[in-house]
Order: structure tokens, then C-alpha cells, then sequence
């Protein structure tokens, strides 16, 4: 985080039930009382609680027993955040994306300047609750003021604290007031902020044993709201979903902003009703937070929010995430750990990948379509926008003639993906919609054809300039009497980009 002045503000709703101005509050002179809150009106309630800077490969050396019994007891999803020139890997960015629920070049917040913030367009989700359930109450605290004065994450509230980052004392008096307010009053929704793991990471690195202590006592305090929650009188009536998650990762030795893949390190971990024990999904992503509390506060989100994520119980049905079980560590590639499994070339089930006019030689992995992850591909070569890839979830396919080349070959990269054949009977036309990441080169061609009943396919579709992890679509008239379609992805390159597909649907 960026050097801030140390001002120390203590909000309860609008008035200031306590102030220090002026130098740095190193300790609280006293106890202030919890903030008032207008009683609750849900039996489904939610504490979402951010950890700033936990690298979640971190976790499992500390002690943690709250974090590890919610990941016992809950749906835990490790994910890799973007990277310049989308967002560098700081808080703005990345408080931003898991309280509004969209990807930054959405929300508009590439780094700590907040500069570009569209939170009008696309508001934090305790805003966003306030707009369409007035009548629940809304609590946020936050040490780190930026949260609060730019409208990341406090519009909304019905009380907030918001101290300055002096975290070895804030994180523990956000827990003493927050504890007091699910103990003793009745909040429909919580954001809780704890500030000293990104701290000591930048102090100590994220291999230190300082970094381990820091974890040990943020989940001290977690492990206390979790207690109140379960203390409450009512909690026997009450459904309550627990939500942890943090901003990004960090450096080895401490930082972030880069695009390494320690930087971009994050996860989502739920426990709550409907959200099922010890699953370990592959295709969550931190826009899923504000989803997730949407969903169990019973809220469908309106099409007009433009929501990039969806609740962390909900799976993918993309065809392409069947793989994940066959994916085999690297062959040619040099950067990538032998233990990550990141690639086939076997397409599933009814889809298939032509290469009869593919050159020969390169590097294996890329040798045609493959399917592959974000935690193998991205490794590649870092900063040629392959950490942009966001909007692709799991296992996605991917047509790379750049890394491809490699390694020594001849001939063109020439590869097309094609579709199972789908049922169009009877329908005037028919959709393919799908995301993309495309990054253009003049030597390259990326087109979508359209076969019907096996007959010659005819392009529905070119691409001639970047897309930057889009959703697409491509509709097409059904010739008269036809009953089945296939689509076919052809991507022709030699040293070039490359072309990413995933969440093929057909409507």
C-alpha cells in the first residue's frame, strides 16, 4: 500500500461517535463503544472478511485453525489475478474487483490512485444491498481509509469504522467492535478488513516467519467473530454464510504490483447453507465474493449490474473443465514447475482439433489447440497480456503460435478447434457464444466457420484486432431443413499471438 496519512476516524453511520486528528495514533486512549446499527430484518446473514496481502500457499504452514476449519467445512478456491496493463496487483485494484464484482476494466481502478473508479456504473456490493434491500443492516470496518474515502467498500453501511493503517492496533479494535456488534446487535452484513498480513509481507516477505505469526493472529481474530456469530441468541434461527478473501499475493521476499504469479495470488473460501464441505473448485475467481453474497441473501442480480462473477457453489459446465483430470505436466517449456499440470492435447468428449495442415516441430505443449490453465499458460512468458486471460475460468483452450515458436519448426501454425454437431432443427437461427482473449499480429488469421449438416463450412466470424477477455457471440441464419450445426475455430499464425476460447454455449 501506498505511504498515508495517519488520521484516525471512528464512524458510527454519520456521526463521529470518536476522533484523533493530527500526528499518529499509535494506541487507542480507550475503548470506544461499537457503532449503533438499525436492527436486521434477514434470517440469512453474511460476514465477509478481506485479509490484505494473504498469500494463501502461506496458510497451510501457519497454525490457522478458523481459516483451516472453514476450509474443511466450506468451498475453498485458489485463483491468479490480472496483471499490467488491466491492473497492477495493489490493494485498489483488488478490493475494488472483489467488492464491486466486475474485473478492472470494468470498475476502472488500475492501482493505488484510484484514478478511473467507476463505482457509479458498478458500486460494492453493501452499496449495491442498500439500493435494492433497504432495509438490511449494514456494518463495514476498514483500517486502511482509502477503502472508505474513495467508496470502495463503506457506501451502503449503516455504520462503519474506519481507522488509519496502523494494523498491529486497528485490526485488533475492528475485531473488539465488530465482535460486540454480533454479539449484541442484529447486522444482516458484515465487511471486515484486516490489514497487518499485507504489512508485515512488505516488511518480513512472505516466506518469513514473521508472515506465518501475522496469519496466526488474523485468524485469532477471525476465529472471534466466528465465536460472537455462534454465541448470538438467535443464531439457532439464524442462516449464516462466512466469506474470507484477500486483494492479492505477494513477492518471496515481499511487494507486489508485478505480474508474478506469487503476486497474483488469491481465493475465495465460503462456508455457509448451500455451499458444500471440502470442495476445492478450480474455476473461482474473486469477482465470485460479491456474487456469493447476493446469492445468499437471496438477491438474483439484475443483467443491467453486469456482474462478472457468480456464487462460489455454482460450477462450471464448460466442456473443456472435464479435462482437468488428464492435464500432464510440461514437456519443452522451461519456466513452468515440474509438479504443475497444465496441459493436453486430447479435446473432449465430440469436439475435436485438426492440425492436418499444421507445421511441424515447436514446442510441444502449444503444438495445435491445447487445453490448458491460467496457472500453466500465464507462465509462459510473462507481461504479453496472457494475465488478462479473466474471464476464462478452469480449464480453457488455447491456440498460441508464439510460444509455439519456440523451439525449432517449419511450416505455418495452422489449427482449428471444432464443436460437437448441435440440434438446430426447426430454428431460424442459431448463437455461439463463448469468451475470448485474442491478441492480433498481421500475420495471423483467427475465424470462426459454421458447418450445417456436414457441408462446407463458411465464416461467420474474423477477428482483426485485440479482444481483451471478452464474452462474444456470433448468430447465424439456419438454412431451410437443416438439422445440425458445428462450429469451427481456425487459428493460423507463425510466431504471432495467440487466440483463447472458453465457456462455449450454443443458444
Amino acid at each position: 500500500m501506498p505511504g498515508i496519512s495517519r488520521r484516525t476516524l471512528l464512524t458510527a453511520g454519520a456521526a463521529t461517535a470518536a476522533v484523533a486528528v493530527g500526528g499518529t495514533l499509535t494506541a487507542p486512549a480507550a475503548r470506544a463503544a461499537a457503532p449503533t446499527l438499525p436492527n436486521g430484518i434477514s434470517k440469512d446473514k453474511v460476514l465477509a472478511v478481506g485479509m490484505d496481502g494473504l498469500r494463501h500457499d502461506r496458510i497451510g504452514a501457519a497454525k490457522a485453525p478458523a481459516l483451516k476449519s472453514l476450509m474443511a467445512n466450506g468451498t475453498y478456491g485458489t485463483s491468479l489475478l490480472y496483471a499490467n496493463p488491466m491492473a497492477a496487483t495493489s490493494s485498489g485494484p483488488g478490493w475494488s474487483t472483489v467488492s464491486t464484482g466486475v474485473w478492472p476494466d470494468k470498475h476502472g481502478v488500475k492501482d493505488n490512485t484510484f484514478a478511473g473508479k467507476n463505482y457509479a456504473r458498478y458500486p460494492g456490493f453493501l452499496a449495491r444491498l442498500k439500493q435494492v434491500r433497504p432495509g438490511l443492516s449494514l456494518f463495514a470496518a476498514v483500517d486502511w481509509p482509502e477503502l472508505d474515502t474513495h467508496g470502495t467498500v463503506t457506501p451502503g453501511a449503516d455504520a462503519k469504522l474506519v481507522y488509519n493503517n496502523d494494523y498491529a492496533v486497528n485490526d485488533k479494535l475492528i475485531t473488539e467492535q465488530t465482535e460486540d456488534v454480533l454479539r449484541n446487535q442484529n447486522p444482516d452484513a458484515l465487511f471486515v478488513y484486516f490489514g497487518q498480513t499485507d504489512e508485515i509481507g512488505h516488511n518480513n516477505g512472505a516466506t518469513s516467519r514473521k508472515y506465518l505469526d501475522a496469519i496466526d493472529v488474523q485468524d485469532g481474530y477471525l476465529g472471534r467473530l466466528l465465536a460472537a456469530i455462534k454465541a448470538r441468541p438467535t443464531y439457532g434461527t439464524e442462516r449464516w454464510t462466512v466469506i474470507v478473501t484477500t486483494d492479492h499475493g505477494h513477492t518471496d521476499g515481499g511487494g507486489h504490483g508485478g505480474s508474478s504469479i506469487e503476486e497474483r495470488r488469491t481465493f475465495v473460501l465460503a462456508q455457509g447453507p448451500g455451499i458444500a464441505a471440502g470442495v476445492r473448485p478450480a474455476d473461482t475467481r474473486p469477482v465470485d465474493v460479491a456474487a456469493t453474497v447476493f446469492h445468499q441473501l437471496g438477491i438474483v442480480p439484475e443483467a443491467s449490474w453486469g456482474l462478472d462473477g457468480r456464487p462460489i457453489q455454482q460450477r462450471s459446465t464448460d466442456p473443456f473443465d472435464s479435462l482437468r483430470s488428464s492435464l500432464s505436466p510440461r514437456v519443452d517449456e522451461t519456466g513452468i514447475p515440474a509438479d504443475v499440470l497444465g496441459f493436453t492435447h486430447t479435446a473432449p468428449s465430440g469436439w475435436s482439433v485438426v492440425n492436418d495442415s499444421m507445421g511441424t516441430g515447436g514446442v510441444t505443449e502449444w503444438r495445435g489447440w491445447s487445453f490448458t490453465t491460467d496457472e500453466f499458460w500465464s507462465r509462459t512468458q510473462p507481461e504479453q497480456y496472457r494475465e488478462l486471460n479473466v474471464r476464462a475460468r478452469g480449464v480453457f483452450a488455447v491456440a498460441d503460435s508464439d510460444e509455439w515458436a519456440d523451439k525449432s519448426f517449419s511450416g505455418r501454425y495452422d489449427s482449428t478447434l471444432v464443436t460437437p454437431a448441435y440440434d438446430v432443427g426447426g430454428r431460424a437461427a442459431v448463437t455461439l457464444a463463448f469468451t475470448t482473449l485474442y491478441r492480433h499480429e498481421g500475420g495471423q488469421t483467427a475465424e470462426i466457420l459454421a458447418s450445417f449438416d456436414g457441408g462446407t463450412p463458411a465464416v461467420a466470424k474474423s477477428y482483426t484486432s485485440d479482444v481483451i477477455s471478452r464474452p462474444q457471440s456470433v448468430t447465424v441464419d439456419v438454412p431451410a431443413g437443416a438439422s445440425s450445426v458445428n462450429f469451427r475455430f481456425r487459428y493460423t499464425g507463425s510466431n504471432d499471438w495467440y487466440w483463447v476460447i472458453d465457456g462455449v454455449e450454443i443458444r
